[in-house]
């Protein structure tokens, strides 16, 4: 049998059966449904037959019984036909996102480095540069709850009809590279709506700016704070040859992003040449280089 989209199911096969706690009038109102059962008689004289352990008594006769939902006695407020709304003005652990609002810049920090601050960060560099071992170390070690969100990982969402882009770039891959940059947006923005700083990585391209820095301005917002991490070509190379799967790029691809990247300079945004740093260093770099910019954000 055929039902129109969205028309309710057909209730099960058998006489009176409905969801659990709900007759079967309740669930189809105006059908008669079964006649009640009544229970067998009882001789003059003689007491009802005698309950399970934690099972109520049987009825008098001429009452019916009520079911409580699920074994639970009914509560007060209690109807029958769903869970009692929480009173007013209790929370309810849903937090309400602004709508589409932009990320300000936050306030300068009162200590050194950023301190307590609630930042929206954008490390940009090249495949191999160190982008995501910084950024997740520089998020772990803060005193403040900070989040990281890696394009690359959320690209990677997508198992059946993944676009990877060492097979090609076309339309189908910068297709979702695009909506992986929304989703990173629209995820940092649900953690500073929570009071959780975020940092994002993705290798932008300065020649590119509507997609690259101007797409991230639309999804967090002006507030959003880049940062360049670039190292020699020779440390890129070297770290790229450590990589496995569709991570690892060809020799020649890492060494034409690189050169991209080196549009950055003269830009105007903070460049950080992690080339002869650890990652521990690197780190609290990147962190005097934010505090800076709380203090006198780049133009971009």
């Amino acid at each position: 049998m055929q039902h129109a989209a969205g028309a309710p199911l057909p209730p099960p096969h058998g006489p009176g059966i409905g969801h659990v706690g709900r007759p079967y009038q309740a669930q189809h109102p105006g059908h008669p449904g079964p006649p009640p059962i009544p229970p067998p008689p009882s001789a003059p004289g003689q007491a009802p037959p005698p309950s399970a352990p934690g099972q109520a008594p049987p009825p008098a006769q001429g009452q019916t019984r009520q079911h409580p939902a699920h074994g639970r006695a009914p509560g007060p407020g209690w109807s029958g036909t769903g869970p009692t709304p929480p009173p007013a003005g209790q929370a309810t652990g849903h937090v309400q996102l602004p709508p589409g609002g932009p990320v300000p810049l936050p306030a300068p920090p009162a200590e050194a480095g950023t301190g307590g601050a609630t930042l929206a960060v954008l490390l940009i560099g090249p495949a191999g540069a160190g982008k995501t071992t910084v950024a997740k170390l520089w998020a772990a070690r803060r005193r403040v709850p900070t989040a990281h969100v890696s394009l690359d990982d959320v690209r990677e969402w997508v198992r059946s009809g993944f676009a990877d882009p060492q097979a090609g770039w076309n339309d189908h891959s910068e297709a979702q590279y695009r909506l992986a940059r929304r989703t990173c947006g629209f995820a940092a923005r649900n953690f500073l709506a929570n009071g959780i700083s975020c940092i994002l990585d993705d290798a932008v391209f300065p020649d590119r700016p509507v997609v690259g820095l101007g797409g991230w301005k639309r999804h967090v917002g002006p507030g959003l704070l880049p940062v360049v991490l670039l190292p020699g070509l020779e440390i890129v190379l070297e770290r790229n040859a450590a990589r496995s799967g569709n991570r690892r790029l060809s020799d020649e691809e890492v060494a034409r992003i690189h050169g991209r990247m080196a549009g950055w300079y003269g830009s105007g945004l903070p460049i950080i040449d992690n080339s002869t740093y650890d990652v521990e260093t690197t780190a609290r770099v990147l962190d005097d280089v934010l505090a800076r910019s709380i203090a006198s954000p780049p133009a971009w």
